[in-house]
């Protein structure tokens, strides 16, 4: 039978129905499961059964969250988290050592840059960084602990594009795990696994979502690597509830079209900045001027929801642009149906050093947008009446 495209695996992959014939997936509330007889339960605990035994190790409904996310993405498997930042997290804790080495691109979100450099550093797990424009220097940076080489793509909050190829390649030729953030290009705008990606991490919390209404996490992947994850999550706790399972399955049914609608609109609104005289810089995966346009173009369906740019005169003129704001929302969120500004210096990157977020593209001055489903018409119009 011929494979069915992503909207149709994305609404039709679902728990097989109850007793009752339910057209949609039920919500399973339901903090464990019960066994027929004392054999069933230590069968079941033994792994002899694959089954249900407690929400925290599998959930019928994060099964199917994860079961989704798999053939969309084209993994093997995947374990479900609560946040994104604990399936970063419980990702690299399940595969490294103490002794062990990270290879990052440096545009990375605030946090995972201080689990790098505040918390992976107490298990004597270390981090070297390569500029996003240096991926030539990546090679010159592996030694013999390194084992994984982490990127997004696109970058949190620059939108600087890497070439996924290329990073498999070098992790191939390197014997690395490559594992790549995929949430601003979402499975239905990007595949990092055809690159040569190990394993693939979301923040469901964004666009998988789309409404701002609940947090999530999913890595998938190679089947062996999941089931690592999967062991130090099932011990460590950081599973993702079944209600938010639930909606998070539902979200998925409407990605390829709300993303289609994000995606139309960022265009429009990103060639509105271009053009405006109170507009320094734009930074936009399809915009003929991103410097990575052309990597943009072969990796990616279409060029996401998320523009960069940086308003003339400084940070009072950014301050003055977000104040003057009226319909948009300014919030540290992104993905959601309502556009969100934010200011990543003093919100989601304010921990990090001036000389860090200068590394990483982040100016005083950039403001990132999150498009959302709005007219664009009148996102353009509040735009514009503020940087007016």
């Amino acid at each position: 039978m011929k494979e069915n495209h992503f909207e149709t695996e994305a609404i039709r992959t679902q728990l097989e129905r109850s007793q009752f014939l339910e057209h949609s997936s039920p919500l399973y509330l339901s903090s464990s499961f019960v066994f027929e007889d004392a054999e069933d339960m230590r069968a079941s605990f033994t792994e002899e059964k694959i089954r249900n035994i407690y929400s925290r190790f599998t959930n019928p409904n994060t099964s199917e969250f994860v079961d989704k996310m798999c053939k969309l993405e084209g993994a093997e498997s995947g374990y479900a988290f609560a946040t994104g930042m604990s399936a970063v997290f419980s990702t690299f804790a399940a595969l490294l050592n103490s002794g062990d080495h990270v290879v990052s691109c440096s545009s990375v979100f605030g946090s995972t840059h201080t689990l790098f450099t505040k918390y992976l550093p107490k298990w004597n797990i270390t981090t070297s960084y390569f500029n996003v424009n240096e991926v030539d220097a990546i090679e010159a940076l592996i030694t013999p602990n390194t084992k994984i080489l982490y990127a997004e793509s696109p970058t949190n909050p620059a939108v600087d594009i890497l070439d996924l190829e290329v990073l498999g390649e070098i992790a191939k030729k390197h014997n690395l795990l490559l594992v790549i953030d995929n949430c601003f290009a979402t499975p239905y705008l990007q595949n990092p696994i055809q690159f040569g990606a190990d394993i693939v991490i979301h923040s469901a919390t964004k666009l998988i979502d789309g409404q701002g209404r609940v947090l999530g996490g999913v890595a998938v992947g190679r089947a062996d690597l999941i089931r690592e994850i999967y062991l130090f999550s099932r011990n460590t706790g950081p599973a993702l509830s079944p209600f938010n399972a639930w909606v998070l399955s539902k979200s998925l049914e409407t990605l390829a079209v709300r993303v289609d609608r994000h995606c139309e609109n960022a265009v429009k609104v990103a060639e509105f900045l271009e053009g405006h005289d109170r507009v320094a810089l734009v930074k936009y995966p399809f915009l003929k001027s991103h410097p990575q346009y052309h990597i943009a173009k072969q990796q990616m369906k279409q060029g996401g929801n998320i523009i960069a740019f940086e308003v003339k005169g400084g940070v009072e003129a950014g301050r003055e642009f977000l104040n003057r704001i009226q319909t948009l929302s300014l919030s540290a969120n992104l993905g959601d149906s309502r556009t969100i500004v934010t200011h990543p210096a003093s919100t989601t990157h304010s921990k990090l050093s001036t000389e860090d977020r200068m590394e990483t593209g982040i100016t005083d001055g950039l403001v990132r947008i999150s498009i959302g489903l709005e007219h664009p018409d009148d996102i353009i119009n509040d735009l514009n009446q503020a940087l007016n």
